[in-house]
């Protein structure tokens, strides 16, 4: 018997069922990355963002268009991470929207919705390429508004567009040169099939697991040392999300803030119009539930007893050192600043460089785990300042900074887009505090265009790049436009890498060494550079950072 509509519940498990097929395929999709090297993550990075809208559909007990618009577009826009995390939330997010006050979709609905989303992801982008994510969903938003108004059954319907997406997915290749090269499709394009595959099995009546999991894997947030170790003193550590039944005001959100803060601390609240998360250390837990019941239903409720979890001698020792901590915290946040910064970073040698340079939160990420735009809102929340700017340092960030930008309703968010730790660094080395927010802005972002960067790592499989062989375990330089070099011992691509990345006008050259390098190698690399290079300066830092041998700055 044909079907020409889809209700709300054949949506959500639809829905549901492409998440689940997406996680099932992501380290294969994660093996799709362009170059070979142990951080490709697009699938990652779509998993983590869908499944954290599939979190949200699955505690909807009486499903309807409107409630699960909100769930879908709210969970994916704030779980999003990475480029192809956010573009998804953006196709979703314009997806949503249509539907939202429908009842039942036909073809022409879906079609529409389709188009309105592949609009609102486009948008995001700043410069869309041919051949990735973007062009496969608006190959197949332009098929399904071909087929709608002729469309009698939707099984062929949904058949026809997935074919089509497939179709476009298999002609990446031809539209992007690297992935031609590469011998592979678009990881994001992928991704995006297999999410579509996995909704149609799900309307041909396709046995699909149903159970979802909220996904864990979230990047740690560490604070300056004024504020990373834990006050022991409020010994519950409470959190729970409040299901608003009306949007609160921004006064509202303070007057919340301020009650919770008078009773504990470190304090994260997230508002949004449908939900306000919370977090805070304190050691009345049901003063604070009775509080957010005040504004709607209560949902996730974690309380856990933290004194339970030390040993006597250190509670008492961290108790003392809280209170001192606590003080200063109160003071900051009574004295709050015009500016502050937050900075994605990977490493303790980059931490302590970061806070060092007056970086007040920093968000650990930027290679195999990228934050989501909710860590950044909740960074956001944490740094007392008038101005916030973020240094994403990675270019598969960007967008989820760009964001929690526009979430941001408080504060002033100046988003640097650099795309790379030396970038970031540069960037906050050349702030000037004298100096407004605009011409700030502008400083910091001629400066770390001037930034050369180089990645020394090694190869995770058998590829071809820039017309070079590279197989497996092959030690690789990568620099801000391709490949650098290939080769079998760390120092000496590094070397190589640093040879091609200076010109007649540089003069500095900073190597960071990461976490599996001895420092006496690093030395002797110095060492080699300063006798090549003699014309530039060789700064040399431990970097600690996972992933890359070495990081190399010229300027």
């Amino acid at each position: 018997m044909s079907t020409n509509t889809i209700d709300a519940r054949m949506l959500g498990k639809m829905f549901l069922a492409g998440a689940r097929n997406l996680e099932a395929k992501k380290e294969w999709i994660n093996e799709l990355n362009v170059f070979p090297v142990p951080d490709g993550d697009t699938g990652t990075n779509m998993t983590l963002t869908i499944m954290s809208a599939a979190a949200e559909v699955k505690k909807i007990e009486e499903p309807d268009m409107e409630k699960l618009a909100k769930a879908i577009s709210s969970g994916s826009l704030r779980g999003a991470r990475g480029n192809s995390g956010v573009i998804l939330s953006q196709l979703l997010r314009g997806f949503t929207k249509t539907i939202s006050s429908e009842t039942e979709l036909s073809p022409s609905v879906l079609a529409a919705a389709m188009e309105k989303g592949v609009e609102t992801a486009y948008k995001a982008v700043m410069k869309p390429k041919d051949g990735t994510i973007l062009t496969v969903a608006k190959e197949a938003a332009a098929k399904a508004s071909q087929l709608a108004d002729d469309a009698e059954d939707l099984q062929p319907f949904l058949e026809e567009i997935l074919a089509c997406a497939e179709d476009t997915l298999k002609r990446t290749p031809e539209m992007l040169p690297v992935l031609k090269e590469a011998g592979v499709v678009d990881s994001g394009g992928q991704g995006y099939v297999e999410t579509l595959r996995g909704a149609l099995d799900a309307f041909m009546g396709k046995e699909v697991a149903d159970t979802v999991e909220i996904p864990t894997a979230a990047p740690k947030i560490s604070v300056a040392p004024a504020q990373e170790e834990a006050d022991i003193r409020f010994g519950y550590c409470t959190e729970f999300i409040v299901l608003l039944e009306n949007p609160l005001s921004a006064s509202q959100v303070q007057e919340f803030k301020d009650y919770l803060t008078s009773m504990g601390d470190s304090l994260v609240v997230v508002a949004d119009d449908e939900l306000v998360k919370i977090h805070v250390h304190t050691n009345d837990p049901g003063l604070a539930l009775q509080k957010g019941l005040s504004f709607g239903q209560l949902s996730r409720i974690k309380v856990d007893n933290m004194r339970e979890e030390h040993q006597e001698k250190l509670f008492k020792d961290a108790e003392k050192a809280a209170a001192a901590q606590k003080e200063e915290v109160q003071k900051e946040e009574k004295e709050e600043k015009d500016v502050g910064f937050i900075s994605v970073s990977a490493g303790e040698g980059m931490k302590e460089i970061f806070e060092e340079l007056g970086v007040d939160y920093l968000i650990e990420g930027g290679q195999t785990m990228n934050p989501s735009t909710e860590d950044m809102l909740n960074a956001i929340d944490q740094v007392p300042a008038k101005t916030v700017y973020i240094l994403p340092n990675n270019k598969n960030i960007i967008l989820a900074a760009n964001q929690a930008q526009e979430m941001t309703q408080d504060k002033q968010i100046v988003v640097i887009p650099t795309k790379t730790i030396p970038q970031g660094i540069t960037a906050v080395f050349n702030y000037v505090p004298e100096n407004s927010v605009e011409e700030n802005t502008r400083a910091m972002m001629e400066q770390m265009e001037l930034v050369k960067t180089g990645l020394i790592t090694y190869a995770v499989r058998d590829t071809k790049i820039d017309g070079k062989e590279i197989h497996q375990d092959d030690i690789i330089g990568l620099g801000d436009e391709g490949l650098l070099t290939v080769g079998q011992d760390i120092e000496q691509a590094a070397l190589d890498s640093v040879e091609a990345l200076v010109d007649d006008d540089s003069e500095l050259i900073s190597v960071y060494y990461g976490e599996q390098v001895e420092e006496a190698k690093a030395q002797e690399l110095a060492k080699a550079i300063e006798e090549k290079l003699p014309d530039c300066d060789v700064e040399l830092n431990y970097g600690g950072q996972p992933i890359y041998y070495y990081i190399l700055s010229v300027e």
